[in-house]
């Protein structure tokens, strides 16, 4: 069977292995944690969740009250979606009385928000 020409287009045509540069990456590869980061971009890959993340980034701090409302859910939805973030090492929390707020949990993680929709306006 002959491939479509959009799969030719999109394939070598012969094989040509850098191996030295495929040693290296591979070797890199061992170093890295690809689980731990999979499920960082799994817990921002919920919309709601996103939201949140979107809006912590925007105004900073949030407590569970404002996320629930932004997100027009229940207190206890926000607070499981929070809890998850805090998990995932996205959020943290910090309590006042009876209050409770949710900041993202350093500058990368806000950047990480900022960049992809930086990107997605881009790729529109």
């Amino acid at each position: 069977m002959k491939p479509s020409s959009l799969e030719s287009t999109e394939q070598c045509e012969v094989v040509c292995v850098d191996e030295p540069k495929v040693a290296r990456i591979q070797q890199d590869l061992q170093a890295e944690d690809f689980e731990g980061t999979a499920q960082l971009f799994k817990a921002l890959a919920d919309p709601t969740r996103l939201k949140i993340a979107y809006a912590i980034h925007q105004e900073g701090e949030l407590c569970v009250c404002d996320v629930a409302e932004i997100i027009s859910s229940s207190m206890a939805t926000a607070s499981h979606h929070l809890r998850l973030l805090k998990k995932m090492g996205l959020a943290k929390i910090r309590k006042e009385g009876k209050l409770v707020y949710y900041s993202l949990d350093d500058d990368h993680v806000s950047q990480l928000i900022q960049l992809a929709f930086v990107h997605q306006k881009e790729v529109r």
